[in-house]
């Protein structure tokens, strides 16, 4: 189990929101933090404690400059994700990310393009495409969720599913999208149904608020399931010491 870092961007500046409220209309967007803190602070405390594999994720448009500014400021050491295409996938991995992470492109009008997926890799190369398959529950099933978690697509995560979409990647990320950014505790069980889900490195993003909640990922993710942390964080107005944390994983073998 590792810890995988955020650095979150909304209109160019750093920012943690409630996942839920994402829309098109600005006024039911719901913020829990906001910093004239430029991205490249946040990657620096992470390359400072070499913690690799964090997630620079630009939520809409007018945030390429700052993830730029994050990636350079720790080359190789943060993945992005965000309005990823071909035509820009290579010039974010030409400005320091580990991974380029892909979501909307690949899931086109609700559904998995085969076409689009196979084009990516090939452009990216396997080991450095990230997919995002972020979800929301309904009728008692997770589907994946794309354009900034508004709309739903057809698939819902399965082994069946992880196992056709690893030919193409390296790792998942996978937002809890309904308790993103709300500090309210985790899925439990999304965690555990990740737990054996892939062979593929896997990253649950949602609800983290304390170290219990920390110890229930180990223990219900069987330690194969990564952590990332946002809006609890004290770097991010939260209650939760990142120093702590960074504690915590490392004394669990990190």
């Amino acid at each position: 189990m590792n810890f995988r870092p955020c650095i979150d961007l909304h209109d160019g500046k750093v920012k943690q929101i409630v996942g839920s409220t994402l829309s098109d209309n600005c006024a039911s967007l719901k913020t829990n933090f906001e910093t004239d803190l430029p991205p490249s602070h946040y990657a620096g405390i992470y390359k400072r404690d070499n913690i690799r594999g964090g997630h620079v994720i630009m939520l809409g448009k007018g945030n390429e400059a700052a993830a730029r500014s994050a990636l350079k400021a720790f080359p190789g050491g943060l993945q992005v994700g965000g309005g990823i295409n071909p035509q820009n996938a290579v010039d974010f991995l030409d400005d320091g990310a580990s991974h380029v992470i892909v979501t909307s492109y690949v899931f086109h009008d609700g559904v998995i393009d085969w076409t689009r997926l196979n084009g990516l890799c090939c452009v990216t190369g396997k080991k450095r495409l990230v997919l995002d398959l972020s979800c929301k529950k309904r009728d008692g099933e997770y589907f994946v969720v794309t354009d900034r978690w508004q709309k739903f697509t057809s698939t819902v995560l399965s082994a069946d599913i992880f196992s056709k979409l690893e030919k193409y990647c390296d790792e998942f990320l996978i937002h809890a999208a309904d308790v993103e950014g709300r500090q309210g505790g985790i899925d439990t069980e999304l965690v555990e149904s990740l737990s054996d889900i892939s062979e593929r490195p896997v990253t649950y993003a949602g609800g983290i608020r304390s170290l219990d909640d920390l110890e229930s990922v180990l223990t219900l993710g069987k330690g194969r399931v990564d952590a990332t942390i946002g809006s609890a964080l004290d770097l991010f107005g939260g209650p939760l010491s990142y120093d702590t944390v960074v504690a915590w994983f490392r004394k669990h073998g990190v």
